[in-house]
């Protein structure tokens, strides 16, 4: 099961690697085998955040893919779906019934999704009550304070 686990988890990180998608580098801990990723992410262009590099912790678990990894920013994000501890709400990260984990989902199509969830917060189902009525009652402040935001932190 574990050998099953590393090879996917290998030729995940080899694809990540060499054929990286738009604005994501990938690195794993040498010590720590593939338990642990290193993300680095540009903000989507078109977004508050497109000036922005964020780092993100992903910790693979032992079942994975049957179980979801557990994403973090480590970047502090202004952002209705992202906590200040860089936990992130999204139905992706969460397995069945309550979230939409799927064994055939892939870290990278992980990454590119949560990079899209910058772009377009969900604040129907928000980590951050104030920041999801901020967007929803005045986008232009909340796209104004989600700018200042990533300048101060992720630049």
């Amino acid at each position: 099961m574990a050998s099953m686990r590393n090879a996917r988890l290998m030729r995940e990180i080899k694809n990540l690697e060499t054929t990286p998608p738009w604005g994501i580098t990938c690195n794993k801990d040498k010590e720590e085998s593939f338990n642990v990723l290193h993300i680095k992410m540009l903000g989507p262009r078109g977004s508050p955040y497109e000036r922005g590099m964020f780092d993100l912790i992903i910790n693979v678990p032992e079942r994975y893919p049957f179980e979801p990894p557990q994403v973090k920013f480590v970047t502090p994000v202004y952002h209705p779906n992202i906590d200040k501890g860089g936990r992130i709400c999204m139905n992706m990260l969460k397995m069945p019934p309550k979230g939409s984990w799927l064994p055939t989902i892939t870290i990278e199509t992980l990454i590119i999704s949560i990079q899209s969830l910058l772009a377009n917060p969900n604040p129907d189902d928000p980590l951050m009550m104030d920041l999801a009525m901020e967007y929803k009652n005045d986008t232009e402040k909340f796209m104004e304070n989600a700018r200042k935001h990533t300048d101060k932190y992720a630049v």
